[in-house]
């Protein structure tokens, strides 16, 4: 039923029409992972953002630093479901089940981090991201000190900043593009 319903409320391009970097981009993503997922098909709607959209997801979710890809992965789950962004949530859900190596962190992590089985340190990662994300206006010294306390430098207090702050972003446009998941998405890295 899911293949009938459009992917997005705005025009979606062909590959054909796409600019060669965005099709290239897109064909190298199809080819690792089998399918292309709609976020790409999506924003490529206006290639200038898609370029600028992915650059920026890049540096922060591929760069090397104390944080790990599955940990970065936990902030868009949390943030993104306080956000209300169904694709954020099953999709970045299926890249930390596979991150993590764990079929049942991504749900514990959406549905309600603070009961979900991971350390102190991660809580404490998640606390902060979800005030960057839901009150920026009311992060202050003492929450860079909690984070702190735990082992995070400035470069990770940035980090998980810059992670929540544009996944905003991204769940709103997804939101507001009627931006659905793709199905292959529910199944991977659960069994």
């Amino acid at each position: 039923m899911t293949a009938d319903l459009p992917v997005s409320r705005f025009p979606v391009p062909t590959l054909a029409e796409m600019p060669d970097d965005i099709r290239e981009r897109i064909e190298a993503v199809q080819e690792k992972s089998g399918f292309i997922p709609n976020v790409f098909l999506v924003l490529a709607h206006r290639p200038d953002e898609f370029r600028a959209f992915f650059a920026y997801h890049d540096a922060l979710m591929d760069k090397p630093g104390n944080l790990t890809k599955a940990e970065r992965e936990m902030i868009v789950v949390a943030t993104s479901n306080l956000n209300q962004c169904q694709y954020c949530v099953i999709a970045h859900g299926a890249i930390l089940r596979i991150r993590a190596k764990n079929p049942l962190i991504a749900d514990q992590v959406a549905i309600n981090y603070r009961k979900a089985d991971i350390t102190p340190r991660q809580k404490a990662m998640l606390d902060f991201a979800v005030k960057v994300s839901q009150t920026a206006e009311a992060v202050s010294e003492a929450d860079i000190d909690a984070l702190k306390a735990h082992g995070f430098d400035e470069d990770d207090v940035w980090d998980i900043a810059g992670i929540a702050a544009f996944f905003a972003l991204s769940n709103r446009m997804a939101n507001v593009t009627g931006m659905r998941p793709n199905p292959e998405f529910y199944a991977m890295g659960r069994g």
